[in-house]
């Protein structure tokens, strides 16, 4: 069996404000884009070969609700983590846990944006696995 992809979708309150919010803090563009009675029903965006769908919470799929339901949680791998994480924060997105580098090898911090999904950002990792668990058994 060959995979293709496989891409979050994000059930979000208010996907219009989404799309604008996450095309700017991953230097995205939205390729795609479908409503049906007001509502956005599938919408994708893409930065290479990273794709994130986004559509508006409903009865099926719904939305986060802060303090009550957590939103997807993703990790996403860069070589400027801080840089990253500076433009979720610009758009509207708040620390869940601070930028650090971290004893298991990467410079790690996590960011919920304003629509209840929060994202791990952090640098590759150069440990191997018996280092990053000597390191985690360390702390």
């Amino acid at each position: 069996m060959d995979i293709i992809s496989i891409t979050p979708k994000l059930p979000v309150r208010d996907a219009g404000a989404a799309l604008a919010y996450y095309a700017a803090a991953l230097g995205a563009e939205v390729t795609q884009r479908y409503e049906h009675a007001g509502a956005v029903v599938f919408a994708e965006l893409r930065r290479g070969a990273l794709a994130v769908q986004v559509k508006d919470g409903d009865a099926v799929d719904p939305a986060p609700e802060p303090g009550r339901r957590s939103g997807v949680l993703l990790d996403v791998g860069t070589p400027d983590p801080d840089g990253l994480a500076e433009a979720f924060l610009a758009g509207g997105g708040e620390v869940v846990f601070p930028m650090a580098d971290q004893p298991y090898g990467v410079r790690q911090g996590r960011i919920r944006d304003p629509f209840g999904h929060e994202w791990i950002i952090g640098s590759p990792n150069t440990m191997t696995p018996a280092q990053v668990q000597a390191a985690l058994e360390d702390t």
